[in-house]
């Protein structure tokens, strides 16, 4: 038995150990290294050794030391398309140390890198790219990522595959400036509805946003044939041949596929990330930033114009080993040297802490990326059926701010809440015109309005899963196409997005968004390798955002100025309250004491940091001093905003010798006339904690040290919240206030009468 018959266990731990195990870091996964798993990021004493051997008629003899009798089929892909079999010689020649400074060194062309790095084999690439820190690798992203300009890809999923919030959410991505939107499905045989959906929303902001919906990978292709998606990027590589095997696919059935969606215009990425083997249980007790290398060598050779990499649905695992999330980002920078469009992962949820998972952001969102994620969950993260990814729309303010901190380009920006209603309510209208003049489906406008306000699928009335099922079976029996969508638009009163949705079809035509890393910006121009070729050469070249881009990379919504503060103040002015009497002179009466306000204090600030009025404060203040049976008098110090002076000015103006100071923000203190300016009696100085009780005790106090008698015990208001960040950028705003005010009145200080 327990103690006193009770059954809680008690709880021996250090009071820090319980502290700490109370915290968000805690519920993720840690992981002893162990080679034998492939619980390994980088180093396994298993990978091999990099080689490369070639007989005298040039046929490869040896690959990164495996005979090529006994290459798997991944070792016979990579030799046969990945490697440029001229420079392979020269460039395994090398030693690991000097590849490594090259791709660092800003004076090495990007191109020359390139070349030489088109001549390494897999084991050869990863052990160059493990020799490099984590900010020597993302200098290297600096200059070796494939196009100028970064970007960003958004999930836009929901539970329910409610069309009409796919397109909402599908606007509110693009106008936060995302230029690819993922979609995916709880329901397999949804996809064709979603698409729609996501396709209208997607260009109702900006035109030019591609999007996909990723479902099984024929159902797929045969939605981009029709029109209604326009890239894919789903389509899995892996490290060993194993879990090809399990998949009933080969590097050949890979690249089969990959040609077979650019052959119709369809922009297209292979995915990887390092982990997948281990979950799989094929690592081959390989080291993770190995087999990644495989498979960004695959990637190459296969053709496909880009990598979605950086651990992907492994994130987790990977994270959970030393190393694990610079092996993450350094699976972006191999990308990136095979001289691929890197999507850098981030796109799913590596950590239940907000610091793991912004420490595992903030690198690609500092040195650039072609897509900073490969899906910021754009959606509330209940809705992401991709599951949550690593940043989701609750934690776009912080990327914003994020972005705003470092004053650099993260591919996304503020909206106004107008703007954001608009873009959503033309979305989801459109939608629905969409859906009822091609018979698919009608919504009502209650559905409308809910899905307009909606923060996610679970603010939407009861829906009928049926309903969307039974569009998508019609959208796919009935074989329509984009063509159909933009009909539809047009008939409906959406002329203006039909031309935009017609647009997107026309682009896969001329196809020049098949360029490497190519998107389009919001004026319809390609941005590609070729384009928009990143030409990082060192300091002071590269990607400079403009000036109207880095307006928007400095703009908040929070953002306040001096103007907007007296704006809000005034709202809580009550001018009939606070009146001029004239000159304040020095009294007699020993039981008076003054109570002095700042210049601003019932001018031009009405509000305290605390959220009480200053007529709140006063009268609380005025009720301390009667209770003392104190004559109270209000003197506006005019000339000066130091809480000190003020409190002292006021003491000297009191016939007990003792006055209260008090700011407009709330700060407060005692002070007595034979005290230097910087002493006081005591002192409120976190102006936002301070209560009415408080005050009223300030009020008690000052009475007491005017009559002589022992103060109440007063301790300064506490909070184990940090509370300064909320607070300083309106002090410095109240401040510039009470600034000006003591500049507006001369010298002298008045009487105020208080209307209480």
């Amino acid at each position: 038995m327990h103690p006193e018959g009770t059954d809680t266990e008690q709880d021996h731990r250090l009071g820090r150990i319980r502290m700490l195990d109370q915290q968000a870091v805690n519920l993720d996964g840690f992981a002893e290294p162990d080679p034998e798993l492939g619980m390994i990021s980088h180093g396994s004493p298993y990978d091999p050794e990099p080689s490369w051997v070639v007989g005298e008629d040039g046929t490869v003899l040896e690959m990164d030391s495996v005979a090529a009798a006994d290459f798997d089929t991944i070792d016979e892909f990579v030799v046969r398309y990945a490697i440029d079999h001229d420079q392979a010689p020269r460039s395994m020649a090398m030693a690991d140390l000097e590849l490594a400074r090259m791709i660092v060194d800003s004076s090495v062309p990007r191109a020359k890198v390139l070349r030489i790095c088109a001549g390494l084999t897999p084991a050869k690439m990863a052990r160059v790219v493990a020799t490099l820190n984590p900010v020597e690798i993302q200098m290297a992203m600096m200059k070796m990522r494939a196009r100028r300009s970064p970007a960003n890809q958004a999930h836009v999923t929901n539970r329910l595959d409610d069309p009409l919030l796919i397109a909402a959410d599908a606007a509110t991505a693009v106008v936060y400036g995302f230029r690819e939107l993922e979609a995916t499905v709880p329901v397999l045989d949804d996809a064709p509805a979603v698409a729609v959906g996501l396709l209208i929303g997607s260009q109702v902001p900006a035109p030019g946003a591609l999007t996909q919906c990723a479902v099984e990978e024929a159902r797929e292709l045969k939605m981009g044939v029709r029109g209604l998606v326009s890239y894919a990027e789903t389509v899995s590589v892996y490290g060993t041949e194993q879990v090809f095997t399990d998949g009933d696919d080969t590097p050949w059935s890979k690249a089969f596929l990959t040609s077979a969606y650019a052959s119709r215009g369809i922009k297209m990425r292979l995915s990887s990330g390092a982990g997948s083997e281990v979950l799989m249980g094929q690592a081959e007790r390989k080291s993770m930033n190995y087999l990644e290398a495989r498979c960004v060598a695959l990637a190459k050779g296969i053709g496909a114009q880009g990598v979605q990499n950086g651990g992907i649905d492994g994130a987790g695992i990977t994270a959970s080993v030393p190393g694990g999330v610079r092996e993450l980002i350094a699976e972006n920078l191999m990308v990136m040297l095979r001289g691929l469009e890197s999507c850098s992962g981030n796109d799913s949820l590596m950590s239940e802490s907000t610091m793991r998972r912004t420490s595992r952001t903030l690198p690609v969102l500092l040195s650039g990326s072609d897509f900073i994620f490969s899906g910021f969950g754009s959606v509330v993260a209940y809705d992401n059926m991709f599951g949550p990814s690593n940043f989701n729309a609750a934690d776009l303010d912080d990327y914003l701010v994020m972005q705003r901190d470092w004053g650099v380009d993260g591919g996304l920006r503020s909206v106004e809440p107008t703007t954001l209603e608009s873009m959503r309510r033309q979305a989801a209208e459109a939608t629905r015109a969409v859906f009822e003049y091609l018979g698919l489906a009608d919504f009502d406008d209650d559905h409308v309005e809910a899905v307009v306000g909606a923060e996610g699928s679970k603010d939407l009335p009861a829906t009928d899963g049926v309903k969307v099922l039974h569009a998508a079976t019609a959208i796919d029996q009935q074989g329509l196409t984009v063509l159909d969508v933009v009909a539809a638009l047009d008939e409906t009163g959406f002329p203006e997005l039909a031309e935009r949705v017609l647009g997107m079809a026309k682009a896969r035509i001329t196809g020049d968004y098949l360029q490497t890393a190519a998107i389009f910006d919001e004026q319809m121009n390609v941005l590609s390798a070729l384009q928009d070729p990143n030409d990082y050469a060192g300091p002071g070249t590269g990607y400079r955002p403009t000036t109207e881009r880095q307006e928007q990379i400095d703009t908040v919504r929070q953002a306040r100025s001096v103007a907007d503060l007296v704006k809000e103040q005034a709202q809580y002015a009550e001018p009939a309250r606070l009146t001029t009497r004239g000159p304040a002179a020095v009294g007699d009466d020993p039981r008076e004491v003054v109570i002095g306000v700042s210049p601003a204090l019932g001018t031009k600030l009405f509000r305290s940091l605390s959220g009480l009025t200053v007529y709140d404060a006063l009268e609380e203040i005025l009720a301390g001093l009667e209770e003392e049976q104190c004559v109270p008098r209000l003197v506006r110090i005019s000339g000066n905003i130091d809480l000190g002076y003020i409190g002292k000015a006021a003491a000297r103006l009191s016939g007990s010798g003792v006055g209260v100071g008090l700011q407009a923000k709330g700060t407060t203190l005692i002070h007595r006339r034979d005290l230097p300016p910087l002493a006081n009696l005591e002192l409120l100085s976190v102006a936002p904690l301070i209560s009415r009780d408080m005050y009223r005790l300030i009020g008690i106090n000052a009475g007491r040290h005017a009559k002589g008698t022992p103060p109440a015990p007063m301790r300064n208001a506490y909070t184990e919240e940090a509370i300064t960040a909320r607070y300083h950028t309106q002090v410095v705003s109240m401040v510039a206030i009470e600034r000006a005010e003591s500049r507006h009145h001369d010298s002298t200080n008045v009487e105020l009468e208080f209307q209480r």
